[in-house]
């Protein structure tokens, strides 16, 4: 019988694994760039955000299906390889700014794209800089194809309402909202507002697709939050999405994990016990 093996356990090990470039990490994760510790891929610089897009990306793909039109907005360098596992026929990284590889430049509150054209739409840290983010959230839901789905991601803070204030002065946007070009901070009306955008949503975090000991060896974080976006359905229609929110494998591949950080300390304990035998008297 496998011996359970707690996350604070894992971490011992020092031993990780980064979905987004595939690469298994003998010394762990990096500090991240607010100083907290096992965030930061050394390889591809990925952060808890870009790791759990990566394993949620691989539980929606059997619903994804061929891919037409993909929409990155923002693009991160982080999420492209698994994009490109999908396959889309035309894949558009779009942005305000040059630079980043963009494809097309524009404004979100004002795509220059016709409407349902996007079958895949990524937005993630992108509304929480947009001034006017009702009308780029609209504008989602205008591209998204009827049966498009929408991933997106935003700072919030649960059991608060939205804070934000585009006036406001540097230090104090630093402040409130945590970056000087953010211009609010959400809380739980994001989803009211998602839904005013036309939009039906699915909120889905780490616990629903892994346990804690994968939690941990990936570094997915406890907090993070994706919601998931389609066109509302028309009255008394019904969209051909199913969100999985759970997966079966949880447990075995939690238990797969305890087994690996066992075999790990185990290993780390005979090279130790190996070097105090060798150690001259």
């Amino acid at each position: 019988m496998t011996r359970p093996v707690s996350a604070p356990a894992i971490a011992a090990t020092r031993g990780r694994y980064c979905p987004c470039c595939d690469r298994h990490l003998r010394e762990g994760f990096l500090p991240g760039p607010d100083g907290r510790p096992d965030a930061s891929c050394p390889r591809c610089r990925s952060l808890e955000r870009h790791r759990f897009f990566a394993i949620l990306l691989g539980a929606l793909r059997p619903q994804i299906g061929r891919v037409g039109t993909l929409l990155d907005i923002a693009p991160a360098p982080q999420a492209r390889a698994r994009l490109l596992e999908l396959e889309p026929d035309h894949y558009v990284r779009f942005d305000l700014r040059p630079g980043r590889g963009v494809d097309l430049r524009g404004d979100i509150t004002a795509m220059p794209l016709r409407d349902r054209c996007v079958d895949l739409l990524v937005c993630y840290h992108v509304l929480e800089h947009i001034v006017d983010d009702r009308a780029a959230i609209a504008e989602i839901g205008r591209v998204l194809a009827a049966d498009g789905l929408g991933i997106l991601q935003v700072p919030w803070r649960p059991g608060t309402v939205t804070d934000e204030d585009p006036d406001a002065p540097e230090e104090e946007r630093i402040r409130r909202f945590g970056l000087a070009d953010h211009v609010r901070y959400y809380g739980d009306d994001v989803e009211d507002r998602l839904v005013a955008g036309g939009l039906d949503v699915t909120r889905v975090t780490p616990a629903d697709y892994v346990g804690a000991e994968a939690n941990a060896w990936m570094g997915l974080g406890e907090d993070q939050s994706v919601w998931l976006v389609r066109p509302a359905s028309s009255p008394g229609g019904a969209s051909r999405w199913t969100i999985p929110t759970t997966s079966p494998l949880t447990t075995t591949l939690d238990s797969l994990v305890a087994e690996l950080a066992k075999v790990r300390a185990e290993r780390q304990d005979a090279r130790r016990a190996l070097r105090q035998a060798s150690a001259p008297r």
